[in-house]
């Protein structure tokens, strides 16, 4: 009776040690496409957790040797906020420059949100404004929202009242609250711009 009540027990616990024994499954580095795609749903810290820090020497590689902007926009936000990697908001940063030097959208809008928000830098409204602007050129909507909420506020000069309302009156978005919001802030923006900039301004891109 006793070696039975050994043996079942033994029955038991096996696939508990079977299932902590089994090794980690290989991760596939994500393509160019793939990381970006992650960027812009604000999801890749949380892959690279989810992925169990795997892939840390490549994405430290692809920043600092082959220097991929949005290899080098994923580690300054490792660094930054600690995911995988020791915490070093320096030089967290010094990548995040890096990525928007190269003109990756994603990088300048944060960038560009940090000086406005003092977050990791002090707050310097002149420089998130040439970072949203560039930014908002390349089409990245938050950029846009936040220049034509700076521009409303009394920030940046009004000759760039024009290509910001453009930007921001062609941009396409399907979620409800945030045209609602769009819709806002061009109706702020147009009460400082005469009718024939306005006119001017809706034109297609």
């Amino acid at each position: 009776m006793k070696k039975l009540s050994v043996y079942l027990f033994i029955l038991c616990i096996s696939p508990f040690f079977a299932k902590a024994a089994a090794p980690l499954e290989a991760v596939q580095i994500y393509t160019q496409d793939e990381l970006l795609d992650l960027i812009k749903k604000n999801s890749h810290l949380t892959r690279v957790k989810l992925d169990n820090c795997q892939l840390v020497q490549d994405i430290e590689a692809r920043a600092m040797k082959m220097k991929i902007p949005a290899y080098q926009f994923l580690f300054g936000d490792m660094l930054a906020y600690a995911v995988c990697v020791d915490r070093d908001v320096e030089q967290g940063m010094y990548y995040m420059r890096l990525a928007a030097e190269q003109g990756l959208p994603e990088a300048l809008e944060q960038m560009g949100r940090y000086y406005h928000l003092a977050k990791f830098v002090q707050k310097d409204l002149d420089q998130a404004v040439i970072y949203l602007r560039e930014a908002a050129s390349l089409g990245n909507l938050n950029a846009q929202m936040r220049l034509v909420s700076l521009f409303n506020q009394g920030v940046g000069s009004p000759r760039d009242y024009e290509d910001a309302y453009r930007w921001l009156f062609n941009s396409v978005t399907a979620d409800k609250k945030t045209h609602k919001k769009i819709t806002s802030l061009l109706s702020q923006l147009a009460e400082k711009m005469p009718p024939s900039v306005i006119k001017r301004a809706k034109r297609a891109l």
